[in-house]
């Protein structure tokens, strides 16, 4: 968190301070909170209205979807349900259900694995790691460093903590 405004010490302005709570109820709550919000909400493709910052739209063709933020509140409006698709409500049981599937789309074209097989189980019991499976010589070892390994590993863990807590195993969490 930034230093509040006094309580920094001479050379040390560039220091962050760390916080031993929540920052519920401090005034760079709701900024931290929108600034989130904000970077989350783009990444699912919605702009920010230039004219009022709590409407976003996302417009794909013919298809518009308007959401508007108040406080802690989110109002969705569309012309294509279609569009609303990544949230899922079952309002009889209480449920709301989120689906990743456009992220996990997205990871699959940036790292060239769109065309890969998927499968139901992608790793089944016995399966071992060993070390036939690593690079054995050098253009082997030269064709993996093109491989972003940490980045995909990376963007499969978010995966994992947000919707997908089945494939943990696999990623050694």
């Amino acid at each position: 968190m930034k230093q509040p405004e006094g309580f920094s010490s001479s050379g040390g302005e560039h220091l962050v301070c760390k916080l031993k709570k929540s920052i519920y109820g401090l005034k760079q709550a709701s900024r931290q909170w929108y600034l989130k919000f904000y970077d989350v909400i783009s990444s699912f493709g919605f702009m920010e209205n230039i004219m009022d910052q709590c409407i976003y739209q996302k417009v794909s063709r013919s298809k518009i979807c308007s959401l508007v933020l108040y406080v802690d509140d989110i109002l969705l409006a569309t012309n294509d349900k279609g569009l609303l698709h990544e949230t899922h409500r079952d309002r009889f049981r209480g449920h709301l259900g989120l689906s990743q599937e456009t992220y996990i789309n997205k990871v699959l074209e940036i790292f060239r694995m769109k065309d890969c097989s998927p499968s139901i189980a992608p790793i089944v019991k016995g399966d071992n790691f060993n070390l036939d499976q690593c690079p054995k010589n050098d253009l082997e070892r030269e064709q993996m460093k093109n491989i972003p390994y940490a980045s995909t590993v990376g963007s499969l863990m978010y995966v994992q903590v947000c919707t997908r807590p089945d494939i943990a195993l696999l990623l050694g969490c």
